[in-house]
């Protein structure tokens, strides 16, 4: 099997990366093993939350110069910082091209309300996510939180609580109740079923839409806005967006425990497009080794092709960390299991010493979180002490940062995937 460009992963980063080069012309294949990290995520996005130092992060021109001072080994400091907005941005605009529903923009991050009542900075976030800007207050005075009877992971009282303790919520007249949706009922006799993905599937039809209607707008009252969990609208915003039209009032989803409805629907709409433009998804598959030559990878070996090569002119490592086996953890060593590559962190981390990967309180950001493969300023990755000319990183898999307590995964995610299409595709 021969292609231009063989990326390992189908998440954000590798989903980003193929879309881009299909584009281009390039032909590609991404080598999918199973769920990836955006189906648990929240749907909203962050280029960078917060500064190693542990200052907040609004605007990320005025911040950039001291992320690079004090993480010239992250990402963002290796690409610089031209190139890090110039790729956000193309990212807001495909959004926009894949009506991904998102909104915010490089110029200054916003907060989103979390589904446990807390504001968290984000970069894009879903348009039917609570959201504010800055220290701005609600616009609507009046709240009804409902959850669904029997689904235990979205919390009304729990989040109402947390909210009113935000001075941007201060003046928000709070109420929580729930909703019955007796087309449910068969989910409620099994709690491993009742999520919202099921929810969702289940609803997906429109069973006995008018009631649902009829229900939230009786279970509100007189509230001016509604929080309800993303439970509603499978494979995009469409229905939620037609049951917001319908009930009338401004209506808002929250993501709930994972998976998450908000991520799945952005990886559906992601892995549609890049199959809409001719790029070929191996799913259920996984890479396992690779030939190199000469600093350069010739081919690739999966678990369902162990003895048909896969061939291409440049191969992306799209993997992701620890929770999507792009890194693996053994007693002794992190290694990345693909192509061995040379594995860094920050500060005192080193890979092959068991005692520098933790940290002595358990809440502190870890050392290990920073592990990952080692780029260059191209994102060639390096194996054995090499750069490869043809093998890039792009996403979570990269080390060097901590993408948990910085808030800056999906950027990492999006950039890096941007700007190695861009050094594959040849553009200056």
């Amino acid at each position: 099997m021969n292609f231009d460009v063989v990326i390992i992963g189908g998440g954000l980063a590798g989903l980003t990366c193929g879309i881009t080069l299909q584009e281009q012309g390039k032909r590609c294949v991404i080598i999918n093993n199973g769920q990836a990290a955006i189906d648990f995520s929240s749907g909203s996005m962050d280029l960078l939350s917060r500064l190693p130092s542990g200052e907040i992060v609004n605007e990320f021109c005025k911040s950039y110069p001291l992320l690079q001072q004090q993480l010239p080994e992250h990402p963002y400091s290796l690409i610089g910082a031209e190139k890090v907005l110039e790729k956000a941005q193309q990212f807001e605009k495909l959004a926009k091209t894949l009506n991904l529903d998102l909104e915010g923009s490089t110029q200054g991050n916003h907060f989103r309300v979390t589904p446990l009542g807390g504001l968290r900075g984000s970069w894009l976030s879903p348009n039917s996510v609570p959201t504010i800007q800055n220290s701005e207050t609600f616009p609507h005075k009046s709240i009804a939180i409902l959850g669904i009877e029997g689904y235990h992971d979205f919390q009304p009282q729990l989040l109402a609580e947390n909210l009113k303790q935000n001075p941007q919520f201060a003046h928000c007249e709070l109420s929580t109740g729930y909703l019955n949706i007796p087309e449910l009922d068969q989910l409620r006799d099994n709690a491993r079923e009742f999520r919202s993905v099921n929810i969702a599937q289940l609803l997906e039809h429109k069973l006995a839409f008018r009631d649902l209607i009829t229900e939230i707008r009786d279970s509100s009252k007189n509230a001016e806005a509604i929080f309800l969990p993303a439970c509603f609208g499978l494979d995009d915003q469409g229905f939620f967006n037609i049951l917001k039209e319908k009930v009338g009032k401004a209506i808002f989803e929250l993501p709930t425990l994972p998976p998450s409805l908000l991520g799945i629907r952005q990886h559906k709409q992601l892995r549609s497009h890049f199959e809409m433009l001719g790029g070929l998804m191996l799913n259920g598959d996984k890479a396992v080794k690779a030939d190199i030559e000469n600093g350069k990878v010739s081919q690739i070996f999966t678990s369902l092709h162990p003895n048909d090569a896969i061939k291409a002119e440049h191969f992306v490592l799209a993997t992701g960390s620890f929770f999507s086996n792009g890194l693996v953890a053994e007693f002794e060593r992190i290694y990345e299991p693909v192509f061995n590559s040379d594995i860094i962190g920050y500060k005192n981390f080193e890979p092959s010493n068991r005692l520098s990967w933790t940290s002595q309180r358990f809440s502190a950001p870890q050392p290990y979180q920073s592990a990952g493969v080692a780029i260059n300023e191209y994102c060639q990755v390096k194996v054995s002490g090499q750069f490869m000319d043809n093998l890039y990183a792009i996403g979570n898999v990269i080390g060097g940062s901590d993408s948990l307590e910085l808030g800056c995964g999906s950027g990492i995610a999006v950039v890096t995937a941007l700007y190695v299409a861009e050094q594959i595709g040849g553009a200056k």
